[in-house]
C-alpha cells in the first residue's frame, strides 16, 4: 500500500514538473533597444536608421524681377546677360521672370516671334545631339523627365523655344542649347498672356 502511495506521489510530481517546463509564447521582441522592431503588432516605431535620408527636393523660390527695360506693348525682350525675360502686356502691364540662356557659342540675338504654344510637349532630340549621344531617344513623352518641363512657347525659326525645364537649378545661368527656360510657374503663367504673333526680341 505505501508502494502505491509512494508511486502515485512521484507521478504526479513528475507532472508538475513537466507543466512548469512548458513555455509561453516568445515575446523578447524589445532586442533593438525596446522598439519592438521585429514585432509587425508593436506600438512602437521602428528605430532610427543610422543614416541621415536625403532631403525631399523643393524647386528653388521664384525671384520676381523688377523690368529694368522698356519695350513696346505685346512684346517680349530677352536680356540674354541679364537672364531676364520680359513681357510687356497689350494694356501696358510687365512682367519679369528669370531665365537661362543658351551656354557659349549657342546664344542667339535678334528679333523673331511667337509662331505656336503647346501644353504638356513632346521632346525631339535633334539629330547632331542624337549624334553626340547615341543613348538619346527619339523622343520624350512628357512627364518630369522631359526637359521642355510642362510648356512650350515656339518661336519663328522652328528651334528655339521658351520653356519649362526638369532641372530648374539652371535657371539664372547660361546652361542651354540655345532655348530659354524658366521656372513651371513662371511659363504657365507667361503661357496663358502670350498669343501666336507676339513679337520677341532677344538682346546680348
Amino acid at each position: 500500500m505505501r508502494l502505491l502511495a509512494f508511486l502515485a506521489v512521484a507521478l504526479l510530481l513528475t507532472v508538475f514538473n513537466a507543466q512548469a517546463q512548458v513555455y509561453g509564447p516568445y515575446d523578447g521582441y524589445d532586442d533593438y533597444g525596446g522598439y519592438g522592431y521585429d514585432d509587425p503588432y508593436s506600438p512602437y516605431p521602428p528605430p532610427p536608421p543610422y543614416y541621415e535620408p536625403a532631403p525631399r527636393y523643393q524647386e528653388p523660390s521664384r525671384e520676381r524681377r523688377q523690368p529694368s527695360t522698356q519695350s513696346a506693348r505685346g512684346t517680349i525682350v530677352i536680356a540674354t546677360r541679364e537672364h531676364t525675360l520680359v513681357y510687356t502686356t497689350a494694356w501696358g502691364e510687365q512682367f519679369a521672370y528669370p531665365i537661362a540662356v543658351g551656354r557659349e557659342g549657342k546664344q542667339w540675338y535678334g528679333s523673331t516671334r511667337v509662331v505656336s504654344k503647346r501644353e504638356h510637349p513632346e521632346w525631339r532630340p535633334t539629330a547632331s545631339m542624337r549624334q553626340k549621344n547615341p543613348k538619346l531617344p527619339a523622343v520624350v513623352r512628357p512627364g518630369p523627365r522631359n526637359p521642355l518641363g510642362t510648356r512650350a512657347i515656339y518661336l519663328a525659326d522652328g528651334l528655339l523655344r521658351i520653356h519649362g525645364t526638369n532641372d530648374p537649378s539652371s535657371i539664372g545661368t547660361n546652361a542651354s542649347s540655345g532655348c530659354f527656360r524658366m521656372y513651371r510657374e513662371d511659363v504657365e503663367e507667361l503661357y496663358e498672356m502670350v498669343q501666336p504673333g507676339t513679337q520677341v526680341i532677344v538682346q546680348r
